[in-house]
Parts: structure tokens; sequence; C-alpha cells
């Protein structure tokens, strides 16, 4: 990363769940100083060696002051096992801490965004997709330069089950009304998306940077 753009502080959301978890690890490793959101009690879920900063990411006012002088914001807050039955909980908790994160970040002056979106369309998780687009409209508008993380299902220990679907996948690529469907929603590795972050980490965006499924599993 160029030091010149961006210090090395990193303000991130969602940091106790199976992706944040991880990241913070990796982030750490990298040289990169954490400062973790959570709610107390929830501490003990964060890896040692980050900055554990108590609040409630569905109330900005909880967090905002604790930003600066963080300039990469990593937001990782969604909700857990999410499914089409869960769309109330996709609007209460996904929609409305984007909502209090962007504003909060840009009063605090981050100068990078990285978004935890998903993979698109997806008729059977329409709820779920149609949420995390409006947070990639609401973070647009704001003018923040940000980069959009878009997965379908990422696996990984305690989430290898997808992997039965693999020749699923592979036989619905071989069929050109199905192809460009099975390559979008396709699965990728936990590693490959940690370092597709780390990689948006170090290469800040000019403005939107869009990591599709088949640019995550470049790495």
């Amino acid at each position: 990363m160029n030091k010149n753009l961006l210090n090395n502080k990193i303000f991130i959301t969602g940091g106790t769940g199976y992706i944040g978890s991880r990241l913070i690890t990796v982030l750490i490793k990298n040289e990169f100083e954490i400062f973790a959101l959570t709610r107390k009690g929830s501490e003990k879920k964060l890896p040692s060696g980050c900055n554990v900063i108590f609040g409630n990411a569905l109330d900005s006012s909880d967090f905002e002051n604790q930003i600066r002088p963080c300039e990469t914001y990593i937001h990782l807050i969604g909700t857990a096992h999410p499914g089409p039955w869960k769309g109330n909980e996709f609007k209460k908790v996904d929609l409305i801490s984007v909502q209090q994160a962007v504003p909060a970040a840009l009063n605090s002056g981050v100068r990078h965004f990285i978004y935890l979106s998903v993979a698109h369309p997806a008729p059977v998780m329409k709820d779920y997709t149609d949420v995390r687009l409006k947070g990639e409209d609401l973070i647009i508008k704001s003018g923040i330069n940000a980069s959009f993380i878009r997965p379908w299902y990422v696996t990984g220990p305690g989430h290898y089950w997808p992997n039965l679907f693999i020749p699923v996948y592979k036989f619905l690529e071989l069929i050109p009304s199905t192809r460009d469907t099975a390559r979008r929603l396709s699965l990728v590795k936990i590693n490959q998306i940690l370092s597709c972050i780390v990689y948006a980490v170090k290469n800040p965006s000019n403005g939107i940077k869009i990591f599709d499924v088949k640019d995550i599993k470049k790495f």
C-alpha cells in the first residue's frame, strides 16, 4: 500500500463474525492496526492484538467519535446465516448498520470504505440482495471512495457443505443458458475472500471498485 495515501489504522465492524475474526488476524500480520467495534460481552470473540471499541453498530452515536484516526473502514455487519425467510432482519440489521456507518465514516475523515456486499441478481435471496444494493447505492451517493466485495457463499472450516454442489455448478456451466448464473453465484474460499479484502485495503480505490466472484476467485 502507498503509505502516502492512507495510514495503517483500520476501523472494522463485524469483527467477531466468520470472515471478520479471520480478517483481523490477517490484517494484524500485515502490520495494520485494527480498531474493532463490538458489543460488551462479545469482546472475547475478537482475535488478540486488536483495539476493542465498545458500541452498537446500529447507532452511530455510539461509535462515531472513536473512528478517527482510522482512514479505512471495513463494514462486515450482517445477519448471521442469511436465508430467504430473514427479510425483516436484513432491513433491521444489514441496512440500518450501513446507514449508520457511512455518514459516521465521512464525518470522521475515512477515505476508503470497504463494504461486504453480495453477488446478484439472485431471485431466491431477493430481500438480501436488495438490502445490499441499497447499501451500495448509499455509499455511491455519499461520494466516499469505496470497494465493494461481492461473494455469494464463502466456504471454509465449518462451512464446507456447499462443496457438495460443485459438480452441479460444473454441469450448469456447460449449459449456455445457465453458464453466467452458475459463474456469478459460484463458491469462493475463505482464503480467497480474505486475500481479496487485504488487497482492497492495500490498494484503495479512487471512486468505486467492485470485486465480483470472478475477481475474488483470482486470489
